[in-house]
């Protein structure tokens, strides 16, 4: 067994694991190692047979995985709700986001909406489809902020999710979308097949009971 218990996660959740692994390094006397990843990425290191305790995905993404075998099903558990937030270049107007008229307002005022490579993004592309949004979409590169494409210029109106865009400098988040026009992504831990350590279910039991640190950072737990 390995001495070290490894993680492998998206961007999304990597200022929460962060803390999470600290805490847990000195509760269990070894060392939590965090590699955070675009997910698209370590979707594609888990499939490659990369060695890893403990994967943290969105919930689709990770049951995808566990179908194929690479996750062990039975320990899988949901850990995590991320809202998608909207975010425009700092220095603006900072637009009012008090309903959908708002949002599909301050949409179709730009000629360009930036957009994540993960499953918020595919909600946004599929809610700008529905609103008929005339302009241009561009998608950011797998593990890079779309808060980069707007202070770069090459977006004015971004979509991410919240714990991605906060902290990001030269960006105003303006809101978070409500749940009637995008429900929050589900984030879902669970134990590589070919996992090291005996401890991975402990580190996914911390992370779960982590609530205060999840709020800290954008998320929420996904079970009260």
């Amino acid at each position: 067994m390995s001495t070290e218990v490894q993680i492998l996660s998206s961007m999304a959740m990597r200022q929460i694991l962060a803390e999470v692994a600290l805490a847990h390094e000195r509760a269990i006397g070894r060392k939590v190692v965090v590699t955070s990843i675009g997910g698209v990425d370590a979707a594609k290191r888990v499939r490659a047979g990369e060695a890893c305790d403990v994967v943290i995905l969105a919930a689709d993404a990770l049951l995808g995985l566990a179908d194929e075998g690479f996750i062990s099903a039975n320990t899988v558990r949901a850990v995590a709700l991320s809202p998608t937030a909207v975010a425009v270049k700092a220095g603006r107007e900072v637009p009012v986001l008090s309903d959908a008229a708002a949002v599909e307002a301050l949409v179709r005022g730009a000629a360009v909406v930036g957009v994540s490579t993960g499953p918020s993004g595919t909600a946004v592309k599929a809610l700008l489809e529905r609103w008929g949004y005339p302009g241009r979409v561009v998608t950011a590169p797998p593990g890079v902020p779309v808060a980069r494409l707007i202070t770069a210029g090459e977006a004015e109106v971004g979509f991410q999710q919240l714990s991605e865009l906060q902290g990001e400098e030269g960006v105003v988040i303006a809101g978070n979308l409500s749940t009637d026009l995008m429900a929050p992504t589900v984030f879902a831990a669970g134990v590589s097949r070919t996992a090291r350590h005996a401890g991975a279910m402990a580190f996914i039991a911390a992370l779960m009971a982590a609530g205060n640190v999840m709020r800290a950072h954008g998320m929420s737990p996904a079970a009260a």
